[in-house]
């Protein structure tokens, strides 16, 4: 069963919450916006293959495309937060008002998934030039990158993000003491930068999985939801982990865990 754990409004809360119109728009919108972001990444898959790297892409094409796959695979999980904060301001702003703080929630949010995008572009270049140097190196390559998955999913800083992004409205009272100037911006990227230390662990083994496999992103995109919104999410956590634990043993001598560390041409 799916819940999110956050705890419900005090009736003096009341007053300030959307009404049921807008909230369901709210829902509705995210899912949206999702699917979108799904349906462009499908179409973009099409035309690149899962070469090492940055699969070819200059800096400001592959944010991009970075940004558009996280608004696939991180908004359904986010939408829950987005509401909550939607229903703290509640009557407070009028509906363009609102919107707009809305609107700078999610940039703000997608602004610190850009910041770890600029990192991974970093890394992705260099494992590229490595790949294309020493074929044999992708093998030991995608084993360190299930082995650190692995580790952090079991580490305590991944558990402390966690349970911020599990229990959002615990936060509330700290983002309403933020100064008035891009509160809500600030809000947004605040709790992203808690939502990247919680899932860069899984990102990362789309080096080995491919950055463009579809099935491995919708794989980690339905961890990522569960983690966050399933009662039984910090077990499956662990599991994963250990999951990951046991691919960074076999990756070395299974070729096909590594299909985004596989060169074109013959390898060595």
């Amino acid at each position: 069963m799916l819940q999110l754990r956050v705890a419900p409004p005090a009736p003096a809360q009341s007053r300030s919450l959307l009404p049921g119109r807008e909230l369901a728009v709210s829902w509705i919108l995210m899912i949206l916006l999702a699917g979108l972001a799904w349906i462009l990444t499908v179409a973009q898959s099409r035309d690149m293959g899962m070469e090492p790297g940055t699969m070819g892409l200059a800096l400001p094409l592959f944010l991009l495309l970075w940004v558009i796959m996280m608004v696939a695979m991180m908004f359904p999980s986010v939408a829950p937060v987005a509401i909550a904060w939607a229903r703290s301001i509640g009557r407070q702003s009028a509906g363009a008002a609102r919107a707009a703080r809305i609107t700078q929630f999610a940039a703000g949010y997608l602004l610190s998934w850009t910041a770890f995008g600029l990192a991974a572009y970093g890394a992705l270049s260099v494992i590229g030039s490595l790949v294309d140097g020493h074929p044999g190196a992708g093998r030991w390559l995608g084993a360190a990158a299930f082995l650190l998955a692995g580790l952090y999913q079991l580490g305590p800083l991944k558990r402390v993000c966690l349970l911020h992004c599990r229990n959002p409205l615990a936060h509330l009272v700290r983002y309403a003491r933020f100064r008035p100037w891009v509160r809500d911006l600030r809000v947004g990227a605040h709790h992203g930068l808690y939502c990247v230390g919680c899932c860069w662990g899984l990102m990362i083994v789309l080096v080995p999985l491919g950055v463009m496999n579809l099935a491995a992103m919708a794989g980690l995109a339905a961890v990522i939801f569960l983690e966050k919104l399933w009662r039984w999410g910090p077990w499956l956590t662990w599991a994963v982990g250990i999951a990951f634990l046991v691919l960074a043993v076999i990756a070395p001598f299974q070729d096909g865990l590594l299909p985004g560390l596989q060169m074109s041409g013959p390898s060595m």
